[in-house]
């Protein structure tokens, strides 16, 4: 099994540019079309839909703009090293995107950038170990935004 994660754009050609230099991936040329682009990952494809293909899928009345949607999903790439982190979340700036968050250190012991590619589209960098000398915060389980989750500790 190979997992596909696609997002529709505004500009496929400007987003193929974007996540190709952010990534380091290469174009899936195979795959190339009028609407479409891709690009290939260890194990998944990156793909770049143009707007007509919301009407191609059936999901012409569902079409809108990733900046002022709400965010109901994400990709996240997971690089090597922390400094992989840093590195991409510099270059997604240079690249016309924008650091929504980090890099940062999770409770889990993650260290994570939340980044939005020149579209908007959110997108999540992450690596399984931490900086030298940085430690993973402990979670606030008294926090109010908690209190719902299912497996949240009673409170004290």
């Amino acid at each position: 099994m190979k997992l596909v994660f696609s997002l529709f754009c505004r500009d496929i050609e400007a987003q193929l540019a974007f996540y190709g230099a952010l990534l380091g991936l290469p174009e899936a040329t195979h795959s190339r079309s009028p609407i479409y682009r891709g690009l290939v990952g260890p194990g998944f494809l990156l793909g770049l839909h143009a707007q007509p293909a919301y009407r191609l899928l059936g999901l012409a009345d569902r079409a809108g703009d990733a900046a002022s949607a709400p965010v109901t999903a994400y990709a996240t790439f997971e690089l090597p090293t922390p400094a992989d982190i840093d590195q991409a979340a510099q270059r997604c700036v240079a690249l016309g995107g924008r650091v929504v968050q980090g890099p940062f250190p999770t409770y889990y012991g993650q260290w994570q950038a939340v980044l939005a590619d020149p579209e908007g589209h959110v997108l999540r960098l992450a690596c399984t170990q931490l900086p030298a000398g940085v430690s993973a915060p402990v979670l606030d389980w008294r926090d109010p935004t908690l209190a719902a989750c299912p497996g949240t500790p009673p409170s004290t």
